[in-house]
């Protein structure tokens, strides 16, 4: 499994955050609903007990739950998912800046356009990141998402970006995305206030994944910097369990922590926040209005 979420100096190591299985948390009768917008549901981490954990976060509120096919593999898997799920489990697809040498334009646009057809949500989890030596040099990165970007727009369908280390090109590239009509999400965000405020400035939307209850965590303001109607949640499942249940395989069952948290930021209640959350996550992605008992 590899890491996924741009996390600045907040990086979580799988040698130092184990991915252990849980069992379901208690929760209130009627629990805060919300939508967890990025979950990698796919990877392997999930493999035993995919039914379970679903189950879970649907008893902990989930609505729905964005499972990320951030490779053909994962989207296949993404795809099987919301088939056997559907109305709570919703795909993507798309290309990662992790496999981006081994992109390839005809081949790669053929099956994310395939699997849009197919009803994948979005395109993504495609983005740039520039933290670790050893994965595509950054023009190819630059490349493979400006081509995944033109495909969103050809399309018109959002995009899932992943940002780490690369801000000046990633505004560059989303505000020529902001330009074609392209709307998406800085997903698991932790950037700085000017990115965010220009993706926003573009019709884009926020995701604050569990980073925002690590000890560590230390910008409130950008928390509430975003706008309630441009803002997601996500766990970035397995990966980035959140306070009280660092240590643990994450799940979309534990977004319902990070909603209490940036509810607490915000000042608001967390069922408000969460049906505002679970509203942008519908509009952002297309997905069905829910029918009375929903959740």
């Amino acid at each position: 499994m590899r890491p996924r979420c741009q996390l600045a100096g907040l990086r979580r190591s799988p040698d130092r955050e184990p991915l252990v299985a849980s069992s379901p948390i208690p929760v209130d009768a009627r629990p805060p609903q919300f939508i967890d917008s990025h979950a990698h549901l796919a990877d392997p981490a999930f493999a035993a007990d995919q039914d379970a954990v679903v189950g879970a976060a649907r008893s902990a509120g989930a609505v729905a739950i964005v499972c990320i096919g951030e490779s053909r593999r994962a989207a296949a898997g993404a795809a099987a998912l919301a088939a056997r799920f559907p109305g709570v489990v919703y795909a993507t697809a798309g290309v990662h800046p992790y496999d981006a040498a081994t992109y390839d334009a005809e081949r790669d646009r053929a099956w994310i356009g395939a699997a849009l057809d197919a009803g994948a949500v979005a395109i993504g989890e495609c983005g740039l990141d520039y933290y670790h030596e050893g994965h595509a040099p950054p023009a190819i990165q630059r490349a493979t998402l400006r081509d995944q970007l033109a495909l969103a727009a050809a399309r018109a369908r959002p995009v899932i970006v992943h940002t780490r280390a690369a801000e000046a090109d990633t505004l560059a590239m989303l505000r020529d995305a902001g330009t074609a009509g392209v709307v998406g999400v800085l997903h698991c965000y932790t950037g700085s206030h000017a990115l965010a405020e220009a993706a926003l400035a573009e019709g884009w939307y926020i995701s604050f994944s569990g980073v925002v209850t690590f000890a560590r965590w230390a910008d409130d303001a950008l928390i509430r910097l975003v706008p309630e109607e441009r803002l997601l949640v996500e766990t970035d499942a397995p990966y980035l369990a959140p306070v009280p249940v660092r240590g643990r395989r994450n799940e979309p069952q534990y977004a319902r922590h990070t909603l209490a948290r940036l509810a607490t930021v915000r000042g608001v209640e967390p069922d408000r926040l969460g049906t505002l959350v679970t509203g942008n996550a519908r509009r952002f992605l297309g997905l069905a209005t829910p029918v009375a008992g929903d959740v």
